[in-house]
């Protein structure tokens, strides 16, 4: 797996678990919901910063997208593909 696939999927899962916490919040916000899922989505969170500081190579706008909540590992994938 390249690492510019490894970051699509997990800003993918990011950007779904961040739909999933927003949509039990704005409609029945059972907790185990939450429970379950808001650690998830913080593993997901992490693992799309460091794939993109591995993936940066010397250039500081993929991994400084990484920071962005819920989209930011798209963004960063995004930026990774683009030529230096």
């Amino acid at each position: 797996m390249t690492g510019n696939l490894a970051l699509r999927l997990l800003g993918t899962a990011e950007l779904a678990s961040v739909l999933v916490l927003f949509g039990n919040l704005a409609t029945v916000h059972n907790e185990a919901v939450s429970g379950a899922v808001g650690p998830l989505h913080g593993m997901v969170y992490l693992a799309v910063i460091v794939t993109a500081v591995a993936l940066a190579r010397g250039r500081h706008r993929v991994w400084l997208l990484a920071l962005v909540p819920a989209i930011g590992g798209l963004l960063a994938e995004r930026a990774a593909r683009a030529p230096s």
